[in-house]
């Protein structure tokens, strides 16, 4: 089964070119983080070379900190009245928890020693407060850090902060985390599927999720789409089109090949919307 797949195959007369497919990844909209800790810097990786960083000016080796004292998930340099997670919730009994912050670190996650410690005048939660786009400035010189934030620049999640719990962002926020880290990794002979990528997008961002479709493309890559975008209709390689209908009233192969071929048949209603999207 490819990829260890252990689901049963739905019936089929035959399947092609499976060996050319090393990985399927599904670049969905599900939940990435459900709890606060889990945050843009720790689920990319991230903060590991940013803590080596830390670790390795001459204070911190002075004092004799490693990498894990500038983590807030474990002992050493975190605040332990909240255990690291810059605030504490209040059990409000039948209604929703309240989380306000922590009274000990200010909301800060770090022992005051640690915050004390500063990289190109910034201390380790001032670093967790930076967007990306930001972190991409400050980490100019730094390729590995660089490699990890700039494919999250180009799916337009600039904006996050890098110590935001992943719990907070939204179902196409988190399709995007997704996409940028299949930039950041880059495998040759994945085969990425979406499940209508565009739903929420301004014309403008769908244009930048084209380019990074495209960039999956290029290395390699082949990515499937459910979608009923023209605009990525028209963009795409090859283009299957079932109906007539939706639901019950489809299901039936109507066309398939290029958007223009697909547009030439009088039977597909997408066809019929490509006519005019082609022609303009």
């Amino acid at each position: 089964a490819l990829n260890g797949a252990t689901s049963r195959a739905a019936p089929h007369d035959g399947l092609e070119g499976l060996e050319h497919v090393d990985k399927v990844i599904n670049i969905d909209q599900s939940p990435i983080g459900r709890t606060p800790r889990s945050n843009p810097a720790t689920y990319t990786q991230l903060f590991s070379p940013i803590r080596d960083l830390f670790a390795q000016l001459p204070e911190s080796r002075a004092r004799g900190y490693k990498p894990g004292r500038f983590s807030f998930n474990v002992k050493g340099g975190r605040c332990e009245a909240c255990e690291g997670a810059g605030e504490v919730v209040i059990d409000m009994q039948f209604l929703d928890d309240v989380r306000v912050p922590c009274d000990d670190c200010g909301g800060r996650r770090y022992r005051r020693e640690i915050l004390g410690i500063h990289w190109q005048g910034q201390s380790i939660a001032d670093v967790l407060d930076l967007t990306l786009v930001e972190a991409l400035e400050l980490f100019a010189r730094e390729k590995r850090i660089v490699a990890r934030l700039e494919p999250f620049v180009r799916v337009g999640l600039g904006y996050l902060a890098l110590g935001q719990p992943l719990s907070t962002l939204s179902g196409g926020e988190n399709q995007r985390v997704r996409l940028a880290l299949a930039l950041a990794e880059n495998k040759p002979g994945a085969l990425y599927v979406m499940d209508e990528p565009t739903t929420g997008l301004h014309p403008a961002d769908i244009q930048v999720l084209l380019g990074c479709l495209d960039a999956l493309v290029d290395a390699g890559g082949t990515v499937v789409l459910v979608e009923h975008n023209l605009d990525v209709i028209r963009h795409a390689d090859f283009v299957i089109d079932l109906g007539p209908e939706g639901g019950p009233g489809g299901g039936q192969l109507l066309a398939a090949g290029s958007p223009q071929q697909v547009a030439a048949v009088s039977a597909s209603h997408t066809g019929a919307a490509l006519r005019g999207v082609l022609s303009s």
